[in-house]
């Protein structure tokens, strides 16, 4: 049972006898519920299956893996977990932005761009995302970037913070935005998925930005 954002490539690895079944959420897009996702993983094992949910990044990071887990430990099915890589931060280090530097942060802040009804995060206290540390790494934020810009310049963010986009990271389609957040309100078009990163660390992708060229050139040939 396999994530949207899991490539073909990646899947193309399964064994010819595996069963493939998307389980994947796309914001605006038919997608199956995350009750009947946990109910079919219970019932493929309690059937006998040896069952693979495969997610991209990491699976308790904004992934949905502690409900799903949660729902096999109700039910009596054993499961191991194999922890990933989390694009807020394997996908920065592909854009050359140290999450964390000695130079300019000590903390960061780790923000998911909406709540389970697909709309800004109601119980976030703004006022404390805000000024919290001076990174904050947002996923899915994409489509509620103008609004949730707001509430942290409200909150009193710097309208000047560096604000960076990173799309399709990890690919041979990695692009970024480099803009402030004032000004990323009136993005548009923005490609996605996309990790956003707050923060002075943007400024580094300037001289550490290795991936693209490299992977244009050499990797992907």
């Amino acid at each position: 049972m396999h994530d949207a954002l899991v490539s073909d490539a990646l899947l193309a690895m399964a064994p010819r006898r595996a069963q493939m079944v998307f389980a994947g959420k796309r914001g605006g897009k038919p997608s199956p519920k995350q009750a009947d996702i946990s109910l079919q993983l219970i019932d493929l094992a309690k059937a006998g299956k040896r069952v693979l949910r495969l997610k991209g990044g990491d699976p308790f990071m904004f992934g949905r893996g502690g409900e799903e887990a949660g729902a096999l430990a109700r039910a009596g099915v054993r499961f191991r977990i194999v922890p990933g890589i989390s694009s807020g931060l394997g996908g920065l280090a592909y854009a050359g932005i140290p999450v964390t530097h000695r130079d300019t942060n000590h903390a960061v802040v780790f923000l998911t761009g909406h709540d389970d009804t697909g709309a800004v995060p109601q119980g976030v206290d703004w006022g404390a995302i805000a000024n919290a540390a001076p990174v904050i790494v947002m996923y899915m934020a994409v489509k509620h970037l103008g609004s949730i810009v707001e509430k942290l310049i409200a909150a009193g963010r710097a309208t000047d913070d560096r604000l960076t986009i990173i799309s399709h990271v990890a690919t041979p389609q990695q692009s970024s935005i480099s803009t402030t957040l004032a000004e990323a309100s009136s993005l548009t078009d923005v490609p996605t998925p996309a990790i956003i990163v707050l923060g002075p660390v943007g400024a580094y992708s300037q001289t550490l930005d290795w991936y693209v060229q490299s992977a244009r050139s050499h990797v992907f040939g």
